[in-house]
């Protein structure tokens, strides 16, 4: 995939996902993954897991709404692309948790299958911080 149309599908990801975060039905992001998509989040906090299906992938994203309350937002920086079905997302993170004001950054590994979201690998730069802000 080339870089512009890499950037595009990120930004509206990360578009959908914030809308979503912060309240939105989730239309928009449902669109943008395929049923079968696979979710991998590292660490030893309350989010850390595999998730498979859609179900399961939004009942992530459930609970990340949840216990940011509303408040956690991505916050695109850059696109790696090469050949082939995957790129990468440098992605900052903030959220308020349990009263406190975090931020964070993420490398996402994103598989695409015919221009959707077919799994994710995300990788905390800092996985303590991580471990720490979704505990």
């Amino acid at each position: 995939m080339d870089r512009n149309s890499a950037t595009t599908l990120l930004d509206d990801l990360h578009t959908a996902q914030n809308a979503y975060y912060g309240g939105g039905d989730g239309t928009q992001l449902r669109a943008l993954l395929t049923d079968d998509i696979t979710w991998t989040v590292p660490g030893d906090n309350a989010i850390a897991g595999t998730y498979r299906g859609v179900e399961e992938v939004f009942a992530y994203f459930d609970r990340r709404r949840q216990l940011a309350a509303g408040t956690f937002r991505m916050h695109r920086r850059d696109v790696l692309t090469g050949d082939g079905d995957t790129i990468a997302a440098l992605t900052d993170g903030t959220a308020s948790v349990d009263g406190a004001d975090w931020a964070w950054s993420t490398v996402g590994l994103y598989g695409l299958r015919d221009g959707l979201i077919a799994r994710c690998w995300l990788l905390p730069l800092d996985p303590e911080l991580f471990d720490r802000v979704w505990r």
